[in-house]
């Protein structure tokens, strides 16, 4: 009786979903191929700003998609891939 077997390389596997982006000039490492406006924000901030008068601002280049280069509003998403920029600023708008 011959039985196959499949033999899988994790390490592999994990690189192939591995994709690192720069997050205002920090190198950092994701799993997803598209990141929401949030998620960047999070990647950006260990503790993002917030108040009525916090302006949070992302734009974005190098990028994965029909749009490689841009800006993000709250609810937008991006598709990413090796080398995908991104530059999130939080200003107060009083």
């Amino acid at each position: 009786m011959n039985e196959s077997v499949e033999v899988r390389d994790v390490h592999a596997e994990e690189r192939e979903r591995s994709i690192t982006i720069v997050v205002n000039g920090r190198q950092k490492v994701v799993h997803e191929k598209e990141l929401s406006f949030d998620e960047v924000v999070r990647l950006a901030f260990d503790n993002p700003p917030t108040g009525d008068n916090v302006v949070i601002t992302v734009t974005y280049s190098h990028a994965a998609g029909p749009k490689p280069a841009g800006s993000m509003v709250e609810g937008n998403h991006v598709k990413v891939h090796d080398g995908t920029i991104f530059n999130v600023t939080a200003t107060d708008k009083s």
